[in-house]
């Protein structure tokens, strides 16, 4: 039989749900994540659970319906969480960066008061806020001298893994959330990296949203 699997990686929970091919439910199964408060206004959670809590009720859906072909792999996530990893060992080099953390709020007081608001808002349609991953981003950088990094959204961790290190892609709809993706040329914008000093290279390449992203290392499709 063949079906399609919904991958949910929520703020507080990762969810599978395996649908037939007339979009009736087969399974669902759940698995509450763990949130991690540092520092007053810090919101982290653990990259590796993430991963953990999200292969494994995949699999718990899977093992309950016997003899299912998965023809497709869907992925919805809580967006802005921020997330960096060593491209050798796929280790992330720090807890996600949730996208309720407000660590940066200052360092968006600055990038304000240096009049950099009026660019970030037209290229990117958002405005300057430690609730996007940029300055997310740009803070963890600032606590590493490894180079050879990934920076994504929870979407592209995913992608990574189910990929075992083939695919680092992202989507226009999770790379416009990120303060560093111009939504009128749909690119990373070079400008706005050089302010935040984060360099290009780290950065997933961005699909559309209507195209296979990528292929898992089973074969089954991966679409956006």
């Amino acid at each position: 039989m063949h079906a399609i699997l919904a991958l949910d990686q929520g703020t507080t929970s990762s969810r599978a749900i395996l649908f037939d091919a007339h979009g009736s439910v087969l399974a669902v199964a759940q698995r509450e994540l763990r949130q991690f408060y540092p520092h007053p206004g810090w919101v982290e959670h653990d990259a590796e659970e993430i991963w953990q809590s999200q292969i494994g009720v995949a699999a718990e859906v899977l093992a309950s319906v016997p003899d299912v072909e998965v023809i497709a792999i869907g992925i919805t996530n809580q967006r802005e969480t921020t997330i960096v990893w060593d491209r050798t060992t796929g280790k992330p080099i720090a807890n996600a960066i949730v996208w309720q953390d407000r660590r940066t709020a200052e360092d968006c007081d600055a990038l304000r008061a240096a009049g950099h608001e009026p660019l970030f808002r037209e290229r990117t349609g958002l405005l300057l806020d430690p609730y996007f991953s940029g300055t997310k981003l740009r803070w963890l950088l600032q606590r590493t001298s490894n180079t050879n990094l990934a920076f994504g959204t929870v979407d592209a961790w995913l992608i990574w893994n189910l990929t075992h290190g083939r695919s680092h892609v992202t989507d226009v709809t999770n790379a416009s959330r990120t303060l560093l993706f111009d939504i009128h040329r749909n690119t990373w914008d070079d400008e706005l990296l050089a302010i935040l000093d984060i360099p290009r290279a780290l950065l997933p390449d961005v699909r559309c949203s209507s195209e296979i992203v990528a292929t898992t290392a089973e074969g089954v499709p991966i679409p956006a």
